[in-house]
């Protein structure tokens, strides 16, 4: 185990040395109140306390910081590796402000939708521990988000071949994994659960909706869709659901009416731009097909360079029957020796025959030519 630490350790200073300001900053953060907490009740002062998030107490900051905020070196290790993959697989197709945008975004939400969730709570049920012993803090929030935003990006890669599981299929996953938790006991509060249902759905409505990119605003292909992230059987009713809610907060103007865009201006005919057939989607489209076919090649150029062991055979079965037959017979024994020793006195013969009469003709084909040897006396 000593062994492969020094590995691990040099791949992940070389993996944060490539990332931007913004990843090495957010880390640097983490690992200082993580320091700072063997001193300090940070979860406390920095984590989201409902009872103390609302007035009249308002500690409005608790919403920036309860996301850097941990008690645990595992949960270092989850937040700043959830920030790195964000920083590797995200950042480069959106750039580090929006990639700081989304961090803030989500984290605000999520801890803003958590206290309001165990607020309702205390309502309901009159009981104080849910606004004054629960805190809401680490990286479940963000986790929920960078999981969606994948999805949306690189949806179709496989992260288990055995048993198949796709990236987009990694936040309801995850969420069921971390209900498990809770339910055998195994999780103290339910807060984590609570973030990153927050964080996903808080993400998802940012991608959805709000976020800004060089084709517009938001991402309404159907890949994409909230009842995307639900399986195939629960899909239509969810659908629905989701159609009627969306409908009422457009009436709200809280969230934007889905349009259909015509580009007139097209080479061919007029284009219809739908919801199903977002740009966005069909270059993603584009990149799985191609990513497939460089993979098929690859494949083939495999096979192509290795001989299959039926041609190996076959090459050494003649290899060995070349080495086993000989290129002349034996002259002494059997019939083949004393045809070959006649035929070679009769060319020996029609040889000298033709130099004693002096002639210039000369065999059609011939072996052995005696015209310049020596005559015999």
């Amino acid at each position: 185990m000593n062994r492969y630490l020094p590995v691990a350790r040099q791949h992940f200073l070389a993996a944060l040395a490539s990332t931007s300001v913004v990843v090495k900053s957010i880390s640097a953060v983490v690992v200082l109140l993580y320091l700072l907490s063997w001193a300090v009740d940070t979860p406390y002062a920095l984590g989201v306390t409902p009872g103390y998030l609302f007035p009249p107490n308002f500690w409005v900051w608790t919403l920036l910081t309860h996301g850097v905020v941990e008690q645990h070196i595992w949960g270092v290790a989850v937040n700043v590796g959830t920030v790195m993959t964000c920083g590797r697989l995200l950042e480069p197709l959106w750039g580090a402000l929006e990639l700081l945008i989304f961090f803030a975004v989500v984290n605000v939400s999520a801890g803003l939708l958590a206290g309001l969730a165990y607020l309702l709570t205390y309502v309901a049920t009159f009981d104080l521990t849910y606004l004054f012993a629960v805190r809401a803090y680490g990286a479940a929030g963000f986790l929920g988000g960078v999981l969606v935003a994948l999805k949306q990006t690189m949806g179709d890669t496989t992260v288990l071949r055995v048993p198949q599981v796709r990236l987009k299929a990694a936040p309801a996953l995850v969420l069921l994994f971390l209900s498990l938790l809770r339910l055998s006991g195994l999780l103290e509060s339910s807060a984590p659960l609570a973030a990153y249902s927050f964080g996903a759905l808080s993400g998802w409505v940012y991608l959805r909706f709000y976020q800004r990119h060089s084709r517009g605003r938001g991402d309404m292909s159907d890949h994409f869709a909230f009842a995307s992230f639900f399986p195939e059987a629960l899909q239509p009713a969810v659908g629905l659901l989701a159609g009627l809610v969306h409908a009422a907060l457009v009436k709200l103007k809280v969230c934007r009416k889905m349009v259909k865009r015509y580009d007139v201006g097209a080479p061919s005919s007029i284009t219809i731009s739908l919801p199903g057939t977002d740009p966005q989607d069909a270059e993603r489209r584009r990149q799985l097909a191609l990513k497939a076919l460089n993979e098929r090649l690859k494949r083939v150029d495999d096979q192509s360079a290795w001989p299959s062991m039926d041609d190996d055979d076959d090459e050494e079965e003649d290899e060995i029957r070349t080495d086993t037959q000989p290129l002349l017979p034996s002259s002494s024994g059997g019939p083949a020796g004393a045809s070959l020793s006649s035929t070679s006195s009769s060319s020996m013969s029609q040889s000298s025959g033709g130099a004693s009469t002096g002639g210039a003709q000369h065999p059609e084909s011939s072996i052995i030519s005696f015209e310049d040897a020596p005559s015999r006396s």
